[in-house]
């Protein structure tokens, strides 16, 4: 019965990590244990890479084995875990709201986002889906795809949701080019009047792009117009060390 009852323990422990990182005392309170039985727990864990610590060894989040089995379910909970860390690494830097998106069709799907502190910011986009070619997480995705997918796409009826919207195939073609070299998209004012963002593909095992990260934020403060190169690296090479996380 002692087994099962650690086994009970470190599912508790995974469901309160799932939530959101967090450290040994931390984890502690969430599962009403004792300091010393969670250390022990995680330990264990740790082993079987079902968590793993952030770069400082003081934050505990989920590990690889979950991932793997997440992506096995098919399911977007575990995704938002790993990527918590790295939006709000994003949100700190830039002073505005950070997410995760995944491909749903010919849809993106936003299932996380991370606020600012700024008194006017972007609303919380999550549960919503959205044309891949009017914001730069699905422009990120799309320059990813197969020729005869992209075609499809274009070959719609492409919706126009502000006056900005990019709608002609042959534009959006050329900026999958370029999105493809370099490794980031801004849209500017296409999805919402008012909001311009930046996104950069996230890859999963394999290498397969299976998510997007992305930051917004109102158009008159967003970007800073000497800062959008540096920030659209910085996104970009957040998602890339995300997808390193999540290819382990």
């Amino acid at each position: 019965m002692a087994n099962v009852e650690s086994v009970a323990r470190a599912v508790k422990i995974v469901e309160a990590l799932a939530q959101s990182p967090a450290g040994l005392s931390e984890t502690a309170r969430r599962v009403h244990l004792p300091k010393s039985t969670v250390a022990r727990l995680l330990a264990t864990l740790e082993d079987v890479e079902a968590v793993e610590r952030d770069e400082d060894g003081r934050v505990y989040r989920l590990g690889p084995m979950v991932q793997r089995l997440s992506e096995a379910a098919g399911g977007p909970a575990q995704l938002t875990a790993f990527a918590r860390p790295y939006l709000e690494e994003m949100t700190a830097l830039t002073g505005e709201a950070a997410g995760i998106a995944i491909p749903d069709g010919y849809q993106v799907h936003y299932v996380d986002q991370t606020e600012a502190e700024h008194p006017v910011q972007v609303r919380d986009w999550t549960g919503e889906l959205i044309p891949m070619h009017v914001v730069p997480s699905g422009l990120v995705i799309m320059a990813h795809w197969p020729e005869e997918q992209v075609e499809r796409y274009l070959a719609r009826d492409l919706a126009k949701l502000t006056r900005n919207t990019v709608t002609d195939p042959d534009l959006i073609r050329e900026r999958l080019v370029d999105i493809r070299s370099r490794r980031y998209a801004w849209v500017y004012e296409e999805f919402v009047e008012g909001i311009n963002s930046v996104a950069a593909p996230v890859r999963a095992r394999g290498g397969v792009i299976t998510a997007a990260m992305h930051i917004h934020g109102p158009a008159y403060r967003f970007p800073d117009e000497d800062r959008a190169e540096e920030i659209g690296n910085a996104v970009a090479d957040a998602a890339h060390r995300l997808s390193q996380a999540l290819a382990r």
